[in-house]
Parts: C-alpha cells; structure tokens; sequence
C-alpha cells in the first residue's frame, strides 16, 4: 500500500465514479475537499484505492487480484503496524472485496449480533462486520410527510461560520470541512437555537453538483424531541429548491438514523457489510 502525493489524487476520480454505493465521503477526499489520505496498489499506474476520510471512514475499490497490496491490506486491517489513532469504518466495492476480506481475515473476522460459541473468539485484534446502509429520497414520501414546527423560544437559522466553531459533538460540520470558511462558500445547513445555545443541526457533510449528503448532530440534553426531524426538513426543503438529490446513509444499528430517514422518505434500497477496524492497545 503506497501512500499518493495530493496531485495524484486525480488518478483515483475515474475509477470512484464506477463505485457503486454511497461514495460521497471518498469523494470529498479525492477532490481534495476534506483532509484525509488515499493508498494504492501502484503509484505510476494504480488499479487498487483506500480512501481515508478524517471522519474515520474509509472506502476500498478496485482489483481484488492484487496479492502485494492485499498482503498489507490484511496487516492494516488487524493494525500490525499500529498505524491507526482510532477506530475505523470500512467499506468496499465491488462485492468481491467482500470475500477476499473473509478469505484473508477468517475466524478473525466477528460478525456483530451473532453469538460465538465458547473458545472460538480469537485472541488478539479483529475486525467486526456490521452493516451500513444505503437510502434512496422518494421525494413523493417526503412531500406528504408530517410538517415540522418551530417550538415556541426557538429559531431556526441558517448554519454560518460562528455556528461552524461552536457545534459540539460526533457528527458536525467541523469535522467534515476543512474550516468555516470553507463550509460558508460551499457547505449548507440549517441549525435550531435556543437563545445562543445549539439544540440541534443537519448540514451538508458533503456536496457535489448534484448531491447532497446529510449529517445530523442533536444536543444531548434536547435528543428525543423531534428536533433532528425539523432541522433535517429544513435542508431537504433548501436542496428541492436548488435542485439537489438529498442523500443519507448509516448504520443499520443507529435505530435512530434508520428510523429518521423513513420519517423523510427515504427508502432502504442497499445493506452492505460495514468493517469496523479497531486499534492495537
């Protein structure tokens, strides 16, 4: 796995156009929009991609016929060389990626949900296989979908640059975006206050020409109240009026997110395995 120079990164757009899941966050990535790291099989010619997202996902694609690179695929996978700070979320494309990781991982490999029998769980790391997955916007759904309101004391505001440094939590803008200034010129997003404290937010975690993606962060003493409903049908509303296919994906266990995107009429159209890579102690 060799490590491309940024003006490389050009290499790597082709080949991510054919990938035929949610790829958005690589996309980010290999346009040089958010930080992170892109890997290959070859640096003159390369046929194999690891696109890194600062967030902590990640996206394989390309041959699978490599044995080199799948050699140091398989030592990265189990942090060998602990190289990784933090946990990482994998996926691949095409599905035959999704046997060789079986192949080179074996019982090293632990499907979250399903009960090990006794003395079978390895020692040492491993790699857990959970699911993630892919919606499709039924713009006919959401339109007839419940109206939200903004509660009495509250203001719905676009998300600026101030907003961009004072959002606490996992999912927001700051760690999408490279910094404020560039998610004011090219970001959108819609934000709940209460006073000058942030109750809730969606936001573009990425955005091409065509697409939005949609990230969502509530505070935690105002989750379970709908807010994350209301600032999310704010931005699906912004993206119909300029012409954006609003995009959402997770993971199948975030009940929360699954259950939310259906609210707004999204439709599961694709479960796919979802690696997640922990790191050597």
């Amino acid at each position: 796995m060799y490590k491309l120079e940024k003006r490389d990164y050009a290499k790597a757009v082709k080949p991510l156009q054919e990938v035929g899941i949610n790829r958005l966050f690589a996309e980010s990535v290999v346009r040089g929009e958010a930080e992170g790291e892109i890997y290959a099989d070859d640096l003159a010619r390369p046929e194999v991609f690891y696109v890194v997202h600062p967030y902590g996902m990640s996206l394989l694609y390309g041959s699978t016929e490599k044995e080199n690179f799948n050699r140091a695929l398989r030592a990265y996978l189990l942090d060998e060389y602990r190289v990784r700070t933090a946990d990482e979320w994998l996926q691949v494309y095409p599905d035959a990626w999704n046997g060789q990781i079986r192949g080179m991982l074996g019982e090293k490999l632990i499907h979250v949900g399903e009960a090990q029998p006794a003395g079978t769980v390895p020692a040492g790391p491993c790699v857990e296989i959970h699911e993630r997955v892919n919606f499709a916007f039924d713009r006919e759904r959401y339109l007839v979908a419940t109206a939200a309101v903004v509660p009495e004391e509250h203001r719905l505001v676009k998300t600026n640059g101030a907003l961009f440094d004072q959002i606490e939590g996992s999912v927001v803008p700051k760690h999408f975006w490279r910094n404020a200034a560039a998610f004011e010129q090219a970001g959108l997003g819609y934000s709940l206050l209460r006073g000058a404290a942030h109750v809730a937010t969606a936001f573009s975690a990425y955005r091409n020409e065509r697409q939005l993606e949609i990230g969502i962060e509530t505070a935690e003493a105002s989750q379970g109240k709908g807010y994350a409903y209301l600032v999310s049908q704010a931005l699906i509303d912004e993206c119909l009026r300029l012409g954006l296919e609003p995009v959402w994906a997770c993971r199948r266990g975030n009940e929360g997110s699954y259950r939310l995107a259906q609210k707004l009429g999204f439709v599961p159209t694709l479960t796919l395995p979802y690696y997640r890579l922990t790191t050597r102690v």
